[in-house]
């Protein structure tokens, strides 16, 4: 399970940090100074991303999640993150997301469903669950990764770019019902980048990040800069914004 958390570190719960976006993000800000809920399906993984933070110096533990379980397991979920971080979590990222790779006539039933489940009901649900706490205390932090999709057509994984853009308007809205009570919502939307989700996609990135200013695919070690940055209190008059760390796809995408 990972060390006891020093009373003195900010807590975070980051979604589907057991590999991606996701781990580096729990990395990058356990190496920041917050004691990190690493969560996902595969415990083995998540073993490996504590390891890693605490060979590093710094405190993590593993809380297991199905984030496609009905409501109520994801409050189950909440109040178990929370007694692993201590009985307080000042932070959330929304990072665990489902991209089914296919047009809409393929799309099965099933992976329309968990989908949803993944990228819409778990963030809205956990935030639901674990955002009043922080606003009662006068202080927190929600990141959502949203997706430089959420802002295009495609003709394939249009469902995954639809959630993402209803994730970015829950943020929003989020940070209009909570930030006044002192917590701070905002999005960090990665452009291609390359993580495991797309792993058999390496042709297909490079044809579509070349022509970018960047020049280049992204990678999760700077998507997770961003969202350290984004939590941290040098951004402490950023709310509901949405930070686009893509090489300048959105931007520029003709």
């Amino acid at each position: 399970m990972g060390m006891t958390f020093p009373e003195t570190l900010p807590t975070v719960l980051v979604t589907g940090s057991t590999s991606g976006i996701g781990a580096a993000t729990a990395l990058s800000l356990a190496a920041a100074g917050w004691a990190v809920v690493v969560t996902g399906r595969d415990s083995a993984r998540g073993a490996e991303v504590v390891r890693a933070i605490e060979d590093d110096g710094g405190s993590a533990v593993f809380v297991p999640s199905d984030l496609a379980a009905g409501a109520e397991e994801l409050r189950a979920f909440a109040r178990a993150a929370t007694a692993a971080a201590g009985g307080r979590l000042d932070a959330l990222v929304h990072n665990a997301a489902l991209c089914p790779p296919v047009d809409t006539p393929s799309l099965s039933d099933a992976d329309l469903e968990a989908t949803l489940a993944v990228n819409i009901r778990a963030p809205h649900v956990l935030t639901a669950a674990l955002a009043p706490a922080m606003a009662e205390r006068g202080h927190g932090t929600v990141v959502v990764i949203g997706s430089w999709m959420a802002h295009v057509g495609s003709p394939f994984v249009g469902l995954y770019s639809a959630t993402k853009a209803a994730e970015l308007q829950l943020a929003r809205s989020w940070a209009a019902e909570f930030g006044a009570r002192g917590v701070r919502v905002n999005s960090v939307s990665p452009g291609a980048t390359r993580t495991p989700i797309n792993a058999d996609a390496g042709d297909v990135l490079d044809q579509l990040t070349r022509d970018l200013p960047a020049g280049r695919t992204g990678t999760p070690e700077e998507v997770a800069a961003a969202v350290t940055w984004v939590m941290s209190d040098a951004a402490a008059y950023l709310h509901g914004a949405e930070i686009a760390v893509d090489g300048g796809i959105t931007s520029t995408r003709t």
